[in-house]
């Protein structure tokens, strides 16, 4: 294995704990990662929020969009989590945070949130396809981002040149490198990745033997669920 031990990337709801709390991030701090993840997405009176989905389903059955209730509104229903309380535990604890957009109507509040608390250096985006991409940067250049790689564009084109169209996409935003789901990872990807100078973030990997993989053809980050493991064998490979 490489000498080289990735970026501990912890997923919401690590080590069996629920999704989108804040129990979830501070277990992911106290293992030992390096960067928690989350989904934000946004209410319809503009607060950032974490949530994977728009939608929800309170305790009595009923249906509900996040983007079309207001903050106050979706808090007196369900249980719910602002970005900013994550941005305050984050910043306290010195690890980075890694905010999955899932809509643009989230690029501004997030930009207003991480510029209130200082967190430039601190956050950076994911979530972000090639369009995104370009809208972060031209309204929020300041803001440090990672291109999600395009799942269908490497099922229409050939390998080749979706990993070209990749590293194209992520340097006309320039973003400062790819986020992209483990499975699609080749070495030729990461050759073509690092002659542009665009690290590689992987998700979501959770088993041991797919870590060692991921770890092998060297990539920058590996994002999981199981944290414990990826922790594991870094302390395994210092000794």
């Amino acid at each position: 294995m490489a000498k080289y031990f990735p970026i501990i990337t912890a997923h919401s709801g690590s080590m069996g704990t629920q999704d989108h709390t804040l129990h979830s991030i501070d277990t992911g701090i106290q293992l030992g990662a390096d960067v928690i993840e989350e989904d934000i997405r946004v209410t319809q009176d503009g607060v950032a929020v974490l949530a994977h989905d728009d939608e929800f389903r309170t305790a009595e059955g009923r249906d509900c969009q996040i983007s079309q209730m207001t903050f106050e509104k979706i808090r007196e229903l369900t249980s719910i989590v602002t970005l900013e309380d994550m941005l305050i535990l984050v910043r306290e604890s010195g690890v980075t945070a890694n905010l999955d957009l899932k809509v643009d109507e989230c690029i501004e509040p997030v930009a207003d949130l991480v510029k209130k608390h200082g967190m430039q250096e601190q956050v950076f985006l994911s979530g972000c396809g090639a369009q995104r991409a370009l809208k972060v940067q031209l309204t929020h250049p300041e803001l440090r981002k990672l291109l999600n790689a395009d799942d269908e564009l490497f099922l229409m084109k050939t390998y080749s040149e979706a990993v070209a169209q990749t590293c194209h996409d992520a340097l006309a935003a320039s973003c400062f490198g790819i986020n992209i789901h483990y499975q699609l990872v080749r070495q030729e990807l990461m050759d073509a990745a690092a002659v542009a100078g665009l690290p590689v973030y992987v998700w979501t990997v959770n088993e041991e033997t797919e870590m060692k993989q991921c770890i092998d053809l060297g990539v920058a980050s590996i994002t999981a669920r199981n944290v414990l493991a990826l922790v594991n064998l870094k302390e395994g490979m210092a000794k």
